[in-house]
């Protein structure tokens, strides 16, 4: 069942099994809606309680599955043993900074001596350098973990063997065949891993160790010899759960445990600076994962993309409240910054550039643009035409480029192809995001290059962006009980998408516009009942044009249902992500479905 919306967009109901609705229903005495949804999931009968209650202990696998675990575990117990100081090398981003941040708590809990290097994103780009290694070694380093980075850090790695330091990569990003010479590389998207963890960010992956680690220190009588407690590795959650949620890796297996865990550890502040952060954004309800990914997650990155790269780390491992006060509201006023810069490169897009939308993979490239702000431009054209799409930003004879991908189309394995063939400079990423450097002179070719992957992988070029949802339902359906029915299946994100209804028949009876970019708006259906809802961003979209055009044509809208938790009280609200006009899709849900 299709339906084409006002923003041109194909609406595509989601298929379900009914014996699958009955059968769960019948033995798990779930409601219509949550058994729907799980079918459309295609949740196994055996996997349904575990879906519903993830816990780290039923989905927790033994750390040793990865390669070169149980060697990082027992070269960092002998460091330990021997109170050699250790370096954390840590990339620039969330997932970087939360990785950073759960190592360096985790060694303040033990009293070990380390230091962290965040690089500066313009000056010193994606990665570890000699520079920054000369640097731990200068200050008497024996032992260097490289976290959020390091498989391709080929040169410095080798520069650390060459002075006798160790290096410890945990990482996530895809590998070459060749690996650097490090003493061990810790990433389930090595070309050689069969621990089936993919899906694991680099946070993730860092708490793995962890657990290695603890438990190794736990076998050697470590913390009984010591007198010191042994850390209780659930409470570092909400820094898993930061780096997982923000660096949208898929929220299945170990992945969801950690999110629903973490977001109750998070709920607890018990994390200095994830408390200022909440405080300064103004959280007061229990965080959730739109919280985690669209307010802490933006402005802890700030810092790496036009602040001090430190920052984002910094905030999480201080532990003094003036100081982490000062480095929260400075990483806030950073968000900002980020956010005019950001409107300021994709204005310059708009103006200036032709977008040619009939090529697989938009690539895009002018003079001088923020590198902190590409990543998250070109993600935004990406959502807009469903293409891959790579912003170089050009200085002198050299581009620096980020990329954001749509599923199927690995754009980091791409990226490292094109940088073994000699056409980039260097680069590397992952399935859906990726970085790289290209000399001017080799856009051309590299254009070549992409396009005819995409061919060769079979993609066809997508002219209409599906919308898909899960049911129809009537407007009474917004209500606190039914939001909780929905709920159950949380937390949401990549590979466990939030649901989304169509609601038919509505109109507008009052509308105001928030903040010069967003539309609130009461709508009533045919039965008289009425919903409020929000659509984001949408003053200068189709959607907007449509909610404050004032005419009595019944229309309906697609979307997700929205808690507004306010002093005390809670509303449900529905947040609109397109609309369609005269089309009557299908008929409504039974009453006991809303």
């Amino acid at each position: 069942m299709n339906s084409l919306s006002i923003s041109s967009r194909n609406w595509i109901l989601k298929k379900y099994n009914q014996d699958d609705v009955v059968f769960f229903k019948n033995n798990y005495s779930l409601d219509e809606i949550t058994s729907k949804l799980l079918s459309i999931r295609n949740i196994k009968k055996e996997e349904v309680k575990s879906f519903l209650n993830p816990s780290i202990k039923n989905f927790l696998p033994n750390p040793h599955t990865l390669i070169d675990m149980e060697k990082s575990s027992k070269k960092v117990s002998e460091v330990i043993f021997k109170n050699f100081k250790i370096g954390i090398f840590g990339d620039y981003d969330v997932d970087g900074a939360s990785a950073t941040a759960l190592l360096g708590n985790y060694f303040s809990a033990l009293k070990l001596d380390y230091i962290t290097y965040i690089p500066d994103r313009k000056k010193e780009g994606y990665g570890p350098s000699i520079k920054a290694f000369k640097y731990f070694i200068d200050n008497q380093i024996k032992l260097i973990f490289t976290v959020d980075c390091g498989t391709l850090s080929f040169e410095a790695i080798e520069y650390a063997k060459k002075n006798n330091i160790d290096v410890i990569v945990l990482d996530h990003h895809q590998s070459e065949v060749n690996l650097p010479n490090a003493h061990s590389i810790v990433n389930p998207n090595r070309f050689d891993d069969k621990s089936d963890l993919k899906y694991l960010c680099a946070a993730g992956v860092t708490f793995m160790f962890l657990v290695a680690l603890n438990k190794e220190l736990r076998s050697t009588n470590w913390f009984k010899d010591k007198k010191i407690d042994e850390p209780n590795l659930i409470e570092y959650l909400d820094l898993v759960t930061l780096g997982t949620v923000c660096d949208v890796v898929p929220l299945i297996g170990l992945n969801r445990a950690i999110v629903a865990q973490g977001l109750k550890i998070l709920k607890t502040k018990k994390n200095l600076g994830l408390k200022t952060l909440l405080n300064i954004c103004g959280i007061e309800t229990h965080p959730n994962i739109y919280h985690v990914g669209y307010m802490l997650g933006p402005r802890i990155n700030a810092g790496g993309r036009v602040g001090k790269s430190s920052h984002g780390a910094n905030l999480l491992l201080n532990t003094n409240p003036q100081e982490v006060f000062k480095i929260a509201t400075e990483l806030d006023q950073f968000n900002k910054e980020r956010q005019y810069l950001e409107k300021d490169v994709l204005d310059k897009i708009q103006k200036e550039i032709k977008i040619d939308i009939s090529e697989p993979v938009i690539i895009i490239s002018g003079k001088n643009w923020h590198e902190g702000v590409i990543g998250i431009v070109a993600a935004r054209i990406k959502d807009k035409f469903n293409k891959p799409v790579i912003i170089i930003s050009i200085e002198n004879d050299v581009g620096k480029a980020s990329a954001r991908s749509v599923v199927g189309f690995d754009i980091g394995s791409i990226i490292i192809a094109a940088t073994q063939e000699n056409i980039l400079i260097k680069g590397g990423g992952h399935k859906m995001a990726g970085g790289f450097t290209i000399k001017v002179d080799q856009i051309e070719e590299f254009k070549k290059f992409i396009f005819k992957k995409f061919v060769k992988l079979n993609q066809s070029i997508a002219k209409q962006k599906p919308l898909y949802f899960d049911s129809v339902i009537a407007p009474t359906a917004i209500n606190l009980e039914f939001y909780n029915k929905v709920h159950a299946l949380a937390p949401f994100g990549s590979g466990n998408p939030e649901p989304k209804f169509v609601i038919e028949n509505l109109k507008t009876v009052n509308h105001k516009v928030l903040k010069e970019k967003h539309i609130k708006s009461i709508l009533v259906g045919a039965d008289g009942s009425s919903i409020k809802t929000i659509a984001f961003n949408s003053v200068d979209s189709e959607i907007g044009a449509y909610l404050l055009k004032k005419n009595n044509k019944l229309f309906n809208i697609a979307g997700k249902l929205s808690l507004n938790e306010w002093r005390g009280q809670s509303n449900v609200e529905f947040i609109i992500d397109d609309i369609s006009v005269n089309k009557t899709l299908k008929k409504k849900v039974p009453s006991s479905i809303g």
